[in-house]
């Protein structure tokens, strides 16, 4: 990782500390908020993985060391205090030591006005139905059923997604490519997909530049 005049210039605290907020590289989620001291940044930079330090235990800690949830640095950027730190990462498994994929999921206010639709918020808000089942969930009632049911709903949706095409009804198809799309994460789930993984194939692929050697090998 490049160093630059910045990572001298940074202002610790009275403890030698700084906050530092990690985020995932691919889908921006804030993911947790650590503290690093002159040691445990230069041992980031160092080593391209975070490194923390752990103010109840008064020592170094390396993220992932004992869970296997490395967290690979992509870039470390300082507030225009210098007082602060994001750390943006490409993760390993859950950033959270409860499993969950963010430390932040305790919600405390929601503006009904404002509130904007994520992939990642569908995905931890079906998640928590299978982790927590709600008595009256329909995605609970897919979890509880199984890997077959689920399978069968991704099958039905995916022939209501054809049919709606064919009309060429583009009101109908937005509706069942939205019920396709939740199924799919439900399934996502169950076999233990993330969206990052989605993300990370998509990126690999390119689809448009090969799209003529995809359908050749059709």
């Amino acid at each position: 990782m490049e160093m630059t005049e910045n990572s001298t210039a940074l202002k610790f605290d009275a403890n030698g500390l700084i906050p530092a907020i990690v985020q995932d590289h691919y889908t921006k989620e804030v993911l947790t908020l650590a503290y690093m001291n002159a040691e445990t940044l230069a041992l980031t930079i160092a080593e391209g993985r975070t490194v923390f330090y752990s103010r109840s235990r008064q020592e170094i800690w390396r993220k992932g060391e004992t869970s296997g949830n490395v967290q690979r640095v992509v870039s470390i950027t300082a507030d225009c205090d210098k007082d602060a730190l994001v750390v943006d990462v490409v993760k390993t498994g859950p950033a959270c030591h409860t499993g969950a994929e963010s430390c932040f999921f305790n919600t405390v206010y929601l503006s009904e006005e404002l509130k904007q639709f994520t992939w990642q918020g569908l995905y931890q808000l079906i998640e928590g139905r299978k982790n927590n089942p709600q008595e009256g969930s329909y995605t609970t009632y897919l979890f509880g059923k199984g890997l077959e049911k689920i399978l069968k709903k991704v099958g039905e949706e995916s022939t209501e997604v054809i049919i709606a095409g064919a009309k060429r009804d583009k009101e109908e198809t937005v509706y069942e490519i939205s019920d396709l799309a939740y199924h799919v994460m439900v399934l996502m789930i169950e076999l233990g997909i993330s969206v990052e993984d989605i993300t990370r194939e998509l990126e690999k692929r390119h689809v448009i530049d090969h799209k003529i050697k995809q359908e050749r090998m059709q």
